[in-house]
């Protein structure tokens, strides 16, 4: 193919990032990380790819998007699908870790179908805390979702967290009469009813083998949602669910999980959802997932650019005590959140930038002005950009030797602070700093005059870099 004829596009679910679109993505970066550290998180980095086997039947019907690779020295490799099986066989490798917070952010790669416009892609980053090790029932599993509720909190967006469990949706199939072959599979099926109408899941079931009686069963149970200690009166009161082993199972770990939400002040973020089942098949407990609150309720000023049924959810995770067994001897129960940032992001999206202009991301712009004989003071604004780089400060200059006024007025615009240089200020000492004011238009305004020996100090305060 002649280069002429080369389509110049990313590939088919994956998109570039530039501007205030990454500099938004830094930042929820730091404000997740923030969190995990409160929460005493360790930080852990795995290969992009791994073992294809140790990803093989992790992840029920949805291991058909997996990216294999090419064998190409003796291993068949595939990329990973999230963070959790990577951080399971990193667990069983390392027996001397048993009891550990990790947090980890990372891309992930699944062939799906992708949807750009609502943050679905092939390529995307999760970011990852799960929290290993034997403890009191349902103690971490709070924690976690306190995780949830202060990463949303700092980045200003109400959310609600689904909440369900694993023993009591596989209770209910039971007693609703699902075959134990077809647990998985139906569980994949009632899990869509967040997008789907309760007709066309039946259907699904229908089409797996279910009865037409044991689907509406199942439609009975799994279509309740509300208060979790509504939910669980609820459950309690069915006496052909609460007869069910995993049902009473279930509902035991709730009942401690509610107290221990109510203690963390957390309970009103939570909802109880009979028809939360997650895909996946190593979750072995307490699932949830969290969808955006609808935009009249979330957000700065509560508003968001995005509908939350657009989104779909923006972190979901689960207890999973067996995976780690299943590459060794030593099990290790986990339980984990992993938070979709590119969802996240779409979200709070900065708006769309003009075609050929970057927002830079500047704390202080260094200028120069004169008559026309003005020589620009190249090597002065140098020497002050400098200073203020090893300060730590962000700022620029005009990269030319005589920059008009204009030009360096237009590039100055918007950037917090303004240094401006005059030969006879710089001859007395002194340079002129002036602050931007969006609401005060007054162009005569040049500033202050400040001793050149204390302007670095002088920038710090007021960008409060210092007391």
């Amino acid at each position: 193919m002649s280069r002429s004829n080369i389509q110049l596009k990313t590939p088919k679910g994956t998109r570039d990032w530039f501007g205030n679109e990454l500099l938004l993505r830094e930042r929820i970066f730091a404000t997740i990380t923030d969190v995990f550290k409160r929460h005493g998180g360790t930080p852990l980095d795995t290969p992009v790819f791994e073992l294809k086997e140790i990803l093989s039947e992790k992840y029920g019907e949805d291991s058909r998007l997996m990216y294999d690779l090419e064998d190409q020295g003796g291993e068949l490799c595939s990329l990973r699908f999230d963070l959790t099986v990577p951080f399971a066989r990193w667990l069983a490798m390392k027996p001397k870790y048993t009891y550990i917070k990790r947090y980890q952010i990372a891309k992930v790669y699944r062939r799906d179908q992708p949807a750009i416009a609502r943050g679905r892609l092939r390529e995307f980053h999760q970011c990852d805390f799960d929290i290993a090790g034997v403890y009191d029932p349902m103690v971490p599993d709070a924690e976690i979702l306190c995780v949830i509720v202060d990463v949303f909190e700092a980045l200003g967006l109400g959310i609600t967290i689904k909440i369900n469990h694993r023993r009591i949706l596989d209770g209910l199939f039971a007693v609703a009469g699902v075959p134990a072959d077809k647990m998985r599979s139906i569980s994949s099926a009632v899990d869509k009813l967040d997008k789907m109408p309760w007709e066309d899941v039946k259907k699904e079931m229908l089409e797996k083998g279910l009865s037409d009686e044991t689907a509406d069963q199942i439609g009975e149970y799994v279509r309740r949602s509300g208060n979790i200690n509504d939910m669980l009166e609820t459950l309690k009161s069915n006496d052909k669910l609460a007869s069910n082993k995993d049902i009473r199972a279930g509902v035991e770990d709730m009942s401690l999980l509610a107290s221990y939400l109510q203690a963390f002040g957390i309970d009103g973020s939570v909802s109880f959802d009979c028809s939360l089942a997650r895909g996946l098949d190593y979750y072995s407990g307490l699932i949830f997932e969290v969808i955006m609150q609808a935009p009249s309720d979330a957000g700065p000023e509560g508003k968001s650019p995005v509908a939350a049924s657009q989104v779909g959810s923006i972190a979901a995770g689960g207890r999973y005590d067996n995976l780690v067994g299943m590459f060794g001897k030593r099990p290790v129960p986990c339980v984990g959140i992993s938070f979709g940032v590119d969802r996240i992001c779409t979200i709070l999206q900065p708006p769309s930038e003009k075609e050929g202009k970057a927002s830079r991301n500047l704390e202080v712009y260094v200028m120069a002005i004169g008559d026309k004989e003005f020589d620009g003071l190249l090597l002065e604004r140098m020497a002050i950009t400098r200073a203020l780089w090893k300060a730590g400060i962000r700022a620029e200059y005009t990269a030319k030797a005589k920059p008009r006024p204009l030009q360096q007025i237009q590039a100055a615009k918007d950037v917090p602070l303004t240094i401006i240089l005059g030969e006879e200020e710089l001859a007395a000492g002194q340079v002129r700093l002036k602050v931007f004011r969006p609401d005060v238009n007054d162009k005569k305004d040049m500033g202050q005059l400040i001793a050149r020996e204390n302007l670095v100090a002088e920038v710090e305060k007021l960008l409060q870099r210092k007391p």
